[in-house]
């Protein structure tokens, strides 16, 4: 059974970056891994529907991608926003391997970085339902780690999310 490793956060809060590296660092141990990304799947998928509904949908569509093919990699890495509490209880409860990544940063340092300029576009009412502006971002409860995207560097990032996820990785070997 894989490892899923899964990032949760707000758009624009290392999830992918940090996804990225982890498949590197995994493929340098010989590792099978794969990464699924959020805006990735919902290309694919042509889901549009940012509603609460339409984000359960998405999700609900990605772990049964994971379950269906849970054999097929060593490691799974989802990077997917997943706003709220029901979903992060679903992963846990279904997918087996689940291990939460809770990549905070706050809103001030999210709209200073704005990659994409999507929250500029959602303040100024351009994009609606966007997490964190006018649709919530429910914080984790108890995610197996936390990295502050806005205070550490991705490899002191990195390292908090290697050193945490370490045991899983020796009982799997």
């Amino acid at each position: 059974m894989s490892i899923v490793i899964w990032f949760t956060g707000m758009s624009g809060s290392g999830k992918t970056t940090l996804g990225k590296r982890l498949v590197e660092h995994f493929e340098t141990q010989g590792l099978r891994v794969t990464h699924l990304d959020g805006d990735a799947i919902r290309q694919i998928s042509g889901n549009t529907d940012f509603s609460r509904a339409g984000r359960e949908r998405n999700i609900d569509s990605v772990r049964a991608h994971l379950l269906a093919h849970a054999g097929d990699q060593d490691v799974s890495i989802v990077s997917a926003i997943t706003p709220y509490d029901n979903m992060r209880a679903k992963n846990r409860a279904a997918v087996p391997g689940y291990f939460e990544v809770f990549c905070r940063c706050t809103l001030d340092a999210l709209i200073a970085r704005d990659p994409k300029g999507l929250y500029k576009a959602a303040l100024a009412g351009k994009i609606r339902n966007f997490t964190g502006i006018d649709d919530p971002f429910e914080e984790p409860g108890r995610p197996d780690v936390v990295v502050d995207t806005a205070a550490e560097s991705i490899e002191e990032s990195l390292a908090a999310i290697l050193g945490a996820i370490a045991p899983l990785l020796r009982a799997k070997a």
